[in-house]
């Protein structure tokens, strides 16, 4: 630190105060009974003021209007002693006051005193001068307080001291602080303003008066100091706070406020403090040793660790003495101290060595490395000589000398090459073993070689940064500040106090030596630190100039696989022998997209079809081409073809379907058409192809079958001669007409089309037709199977209507198989016999579960009633699947209530307690069986069943089943109303045969005594019967009925059989027939009652009222039972 008079004066009298106008344009001064204004710029006296008749001892500029002349009043406090000197703190809100007594006063803005502070020296102690720290980061408030004790100290607002009092061997009469609180100005009796740290620690002296300094201020916000005293003089000085600091690569040590030194690692940006509590006067540092020097001593610290992060720093040494010097160095054993020509080397205890003596004033010195206790030292001289000196040996070695004086040194890393800046800040480069100049640059103030490239030095001046490269010219960019270091691509630049590492990209200096195609030394270069865009050009110069090591690290750096791969494989070749560059390089442009270059180099080579290979792959075609010109066919049709490749991959079929055609390629043509739909340019493909060509034949069939275009297909089939597949294609587009054609002309086709058409049928309800199918084709277990798995998912559905249908479908089946198969014609029977059982009991099962279910019933009570007591008495102990007994005895159950049969209700409602009843029906079953217990024990005679062959009443419940308690005879229910039907059916003798018996029924013999009105509509969808009979013929004596009453009664069942005699007797209008197909025999019923009317159907032969029939078949338009319709012809 050093201070410069900028301006003095001198006035009149005592200069006892000075103030400056916040903005630091003016200051006033108080000077006897006057106050002068000056302009600090220049010392001008601006104004005089003369209002005041006697001394002014205090000015001050208002700031915040604490008071002003409007107010009517000021508060007044009495104190304890003479106020000599008083203070604010920072946010007005605490006043200290300083007073004769050596006591400090803190009060609050009401006069209320909150901190009392007794100096030790007390009335000897007057507390002459006080000020409050006004820096606004201290976390406290600190109050600086000067007495004629010679002491200065320090205190919190709340009293407490901090620190210790330090003397001042003076009477202090002003204190001050700068602007931010870092610094303290003292002046008093020692004639003399001194600056303090704002801990106390003196640093220096601002100026020497001759007479006591009255008082003292700082300028705000800057370094100008006013300093007034008692001889009236006034002083204006400027503080020049020099920079002290020392760099080593990437570590920087410099002065912190004085007394502090900071350590930064220009790499990671770490720091270290380090606090001295004294005056910092000179920083060495040199690897992991720090030098400094302060007042009186000197300190050598050293790093914890090797590791080079490391920031951890302890004390070594401590040299106790004190030095004069104008450079201070450091090595790893020594310092070295420069003053003037001499530099005199000291061990670490400030044991003095050996000493060198210069021709002229030492202007640089630079520690250049070497072994422990062997530094090798740079020195320039203001002479222009340039030495080297080795802290080992007394004789210095004179590398070169120039005309003009040295400011900057740096030597190359290789130490061949040495970089001088001059006092014409010129930078000039010398080769060490030659002396010769090698090249100079203007405009530079520092210099520093690349500590990781021989050739690259950088060097600043006039607001710039240049960076030259070998012999190249310099590249140049702004930077503001000295260059002190280069390492790799970091520029370390000092700007005013601070240092900082400068990311400067290697690009200009790397491509200076690309365009002399020095490869080797651009990768050099761009290892320092370039973009990626720079690194890839780099990869692709070194790649075209063939280069391919300096290009593969290259394009590692940039991670380009692609060209890894390329460079791999050229080097492979050039293992296996491969020496023509034109080649390689004829890869690498069309690597790059140079086709046309590459292309040139492959015909150069004798390499064509690479060429052409090249631009095919590229789909360029025209220029493929042109390349081909007039050549090999099998080229251009190559050619074709993969141009047709490129149009269908950038969606273009239809021009692809033409190129492929064009090049023979037919199968890719058709895959296209047949991917697109296209069904028009399929057949044309088809119909120019020779039949010969299977293969495009049979894919053209196939697009055209998938595209539905059936027609299409049958006829490129037919040119294939292919039947089979034509067959095949028939039977899949159900296009049965065609293909039974096709059969009959070829019988060998005849299970390939029928055994599908069967399947078909099948799944489509069409169950006849399916089994006219499967029987053509011969596969009769088939159809059974079919019929049983719809039959099932029936019954699982609760279709039972659909099952009853199915089964009798079945029975039909088995009676087929038997009659067809003679081996399997006992089991067939039985299963026939089975299947019917199970279709009448699901038949009439079916109204049953729709009246449990359904909300509303369609069905009669008297139906219910009687299909009820025939399932009761039809089903066998086993129950079929589906069918419930608790459903039926239920239904039986109400309708027997309703009708008044009260005693087969309450039997029902008995019955019905021993099963489980589901939850929906609990309810319903309990409140039924309590209720039938109020009807009478008896059932009603109109519902009881007549037995018409012996004229017998039957039970309701009838413990044998559905026949006859007397004469066994089976009743014959109606298949709608299920009432039993006045028929009886008779057997023929043995010996007449079904033919000869109808041919004896259809004689009709006249019967003149009756008057016979009977009627028989006979068509195509059923047989009715109608017997009208007039009274004169009741009593006239029927054989078949003398026949019935002559073989009545007895335990066992006794079959009617009727003669030869009888048939004659009877009418075919009075006879039902089941004409049942081989191996049964026919049945045959004899109506009893002829005035009712009863039909029977052709096909499942269940017998109906006629009445009933009817209707059904209306509302159905076909059977209710086998489903035939009423148009279809009988059997």
């Amino acid at each position: 630190m050093r201070a410069v008079l900028t301006w003095r004066d001198k006035a009149e009298h005592c200069i006892n105060d000075i103030a400056f106008k916040p903005d630091g344009t003016q200051l006033i001064l108080a000077a006897g009974n006057r106050l002068l204004v000056y302009d600090t710029s220049d010392g001008t006296l601006l104004q005089p003021l003369k209002g005041h008749k006697d001394t002014v001892y205090c000015v001050a500029y208002a700031k915040d209007g604490l008071w002003s002349p409007e107010q009517k009043s000021v508060s007044k406090h009495k104190s304890s002693s003479k106020i000599i000197c008083c203070s604010w703190t920072n946010d007005g809100q605490y006043l200290a006051l300083g007073m004769f007594n050596g006591i400090i006063s803190i009060r609050n803005k009401n006069g209320e005193e909150k901190v009392k502070i007794e100096r030790p020296g007390g009335s000897l102690s007057p507390i002459w001068s006080i000020c409050w720290n006004p820096s606004r980061e201290e976390r406290n408030d600190i109050l600086a307080v000067a007495d004629w004790g010679q002491k200065i100290s320090f205190y919190q607002l709340s009293g407490k001291q901090i620190g210790k009092d330090r003397a001042l061997n003076f009477d202090p009469c002003c204190i001050s602080y700068f602007t931010k609180g870092e610094y303290i100005l003292l002046g008093g009796s020692d004639k003399q303003v001194s600056l303090f740290t704002k801990d106390g620690v003196r640093l220096g002296t601002v100026g020497e008066q001759n007479s006591w300094v009255w008082t003292c201020q700082v300028k705000p916000d800057s370094n100008y100091v006013v300093v007034g005293c008692q001889d009236s003089t006034i002083s204006f000085y400027q503080l020049i706070f020099s920079t002290v600091h020392g760099l080593y690569k990437d570590r920087y040590a410099y002065r912190d406020s004085m007394t502090d030194v900071i350590v930064q690692h220009l790499i990671t940006e770490q720091k270290v403090r380090i606090k001295c509590k004294e005056l910092v006067k000179k920083i060495a540092i040199y690897r992991n040793r720090l030098a400094i020097q302060l007042p009186e001593k000197i300190l050598i610290y050293e790093l914890y660790s090797e590791d080079s992060s490391d920031m951890h720093y302890r004390v070594k040494e401590k040299i106790i003495k004190k030095f004069e010097c104008n450079l201070l160095v450091v090595c790893a054993n020594h310092i070295i101290l420069c003053q003037e020509k001499r530099l005199q080397c000291l061990s670490f205890s400030g044991v003095k060595e050996r000493e060198w003596q210069m021709e002229s004033l030492i202007r640089y010195i630079k520690v250049i490395g070497g072994p422990p206790g062997r530094e090798g030292l740079l020195v320039g001289l203001k002479n222009g000589q340039i030495l080297k000196i080795f802290v080992d040996n007394l004789f210095a070695i004179i590398l070169l000398k120039q005309a003009t004086a040295v400011r900057c040194l740096d030597m190359s890393a290789s130490r061949k090459k040495l970089a001088v800046v001059d006092e014409n800040d010129t930078c000039l480069v010398y080769d060490i073993d030659t002396k010769e100049l090698l090249f100079q640059e203007p405009n530079a103030n520092s210099v520093a070689w690349n500590t990781q490239c021989e050739d690259m030095l950088c060097f600043s001046g006039g607001g710039y940064l240049n960076i030259k490269a070998s012999t190249f010219p310099v590249h140049r960019q702004k930077l503001q500040g000295f260059v002190v270091g280069y390492n790799g691509s970091k520029i370390f630049c000092l700007h005013v106090f601070s240092i900082s590492a400068v990311e400067v990209p290697q690009s200009a200096p790397m491509y200076q030596y690309l365009d002399r195609k020095l490869f080797k030394e651009a990768y050099q270069i761009a290892c320092l630190g370039v973009t990626d865009t720079d690194w890839r050009e780099l990869a692709m110069e070194a790649l075209e100039g063939l280069d391919f090591e300096t290009a593969k690290k290259a394009f590692i750096r940039v991670q380009d696989l692609r060209y890894l791969e390329l460079i791999s494989s050229i080097e492979e070749r050039k293992k296996r022998g491969e020496t023509n560059n034109d080649l390689f390089l004829a890869d690498v442009f069309s690597y790059q997209g140079k086709f046309h270059e590459a292309a040139k180099l492959y015909k150069r080579s004798g390499h064509e079809n690479l060429a052409l290979e090249m631009y095919t792959d590229l789909c360029m075609f025209e220029y493929a081409k042109d390349f081909l010109g007039s050549g090999d066919p099998k080229e251009t049709k190559m050619l074709i073809t993969k141009q047709a490749d490129w149009a269908r991959n950038i969606k273009e079929p239809k021009a692809a379907v033409e190129m492929y055609i064009s090049a023979g390629e037919h199968v890719k043509a058709i895959e296209i058409c047949g991917d697109h739909g296209w069904v028009d340019m399929l057949i044309d493909i088809a119909r120019k192809l020779d039949k010969a060509e299977r293969e495009p034949l049979l894919l053209c069939a196939t697009y055209l079958k998938k595209l539905d275009s059936p027609g299409y297909a049958a006829e490129t089939y037919l040119k294939m001669g292919d039947l089979k597949s034509l067959v095949q294609l028939h039977v899949e587009t159900q296009r049965w007409d065609e293909a039974f054609a096709l059969g009959e002309k070829h019988p060998e086709f005849k299970d390939d089309i029928y055994v599908p058409y069967a399947q078909w049928l099948a799944e489509n309800d069409r169950f006849e037709e399916a089994q006219k199918a499967f029987h053509k084709a011969g596969r009769q277990r088939e159809a059974v199977q079919v019929l049983e798995q719809l039959t099932n998912n029936a019954v699982a559905e609760s279709r039972f209507n659909d099952a009853a249908y199915y089964y009798w479908m079945l029975s039909m089946q088995c009676l087929d198989i038997a009659q067809a198969d003679p081996a399997q014609k006992d089991m067939m029977l039985g299963k026939f016999h089975h299947f019917q059982r199970l279709a009448e009991l699901y038949h009439g099962y079916h109204a049953i579960h729709r009246h449990t279910e359904d909300p509303f019933s369609v069905h009669r009570p008297e139906t219910l009633f009687n299909i009820s007591r025939f399932l009761l008495h039809s089903l066998p102990k086993d129950t079929p699947l589906g069918i419930s007994k608790v459903k039926i005895l239920f239904t039986l159950a109400k309708q027997s209530k309703a009708l008044g049969a009260y005693r087969l209700a309450r039997h029902a409602y008995d019955k019905l307690r021993g099963l489980y009843i589901p939850a929906r029906f609990q309810k319903s079953i309990e409140l039924g069986t309590l209720t039938i217990r109020a009807k009478p024990f008896h059932d009603s005679e109109e519902l009881v069943p007549l037995c018409y062959r012996c004229s017998t009443n039957n039970p309701l419940l009838n413990n044998l089943g559905n026949v006859c308690i007397n004469c066994r005879q089976p009743f014959i229910f109606s298949a709608s109303s299920y009432d039993v039907l006045h028929l009886v059916e008779f057997y023929l003798e043995e010996g007449i045969t079904d033919e000869e018996a109808i041919s004896l029924i259809d004689l009709e013999v006249p019967r003149p005594k009756q008057d016979n009105r009977q009627q028989e509509i006979a068509n195509s969808s059923s047989q009715i019967l109608r017997l009208v009979e007039t009274k004169d013929s009741m009593g006239d004596e029927d054989p078949f009925t003398a026949k019935l009453s002559f073989e009545q009664g007895g335990s066992e069942f006794v079959p009617v059989v009727v003669s030869r005699l009888v048939l004659r007797s009877m009418s075919r209008r009075d006879v039902l027939v089941k004409r049942w197909p081989p191996p049964l025999r026919w049945q045959y019923f004899r109506s009893l009652l002829p005035d009712a009317s009863i039909t029977m159907c052709p096909s499942c032969f269940q017998m109906f009222h006629s009445e009933d029939y009817e209707l059904l078949v209306l509302q159905h338009g076909c059977c209710p039972y086998c489903r035939r319709c009423k148009d279809d012809p009988g059997p």
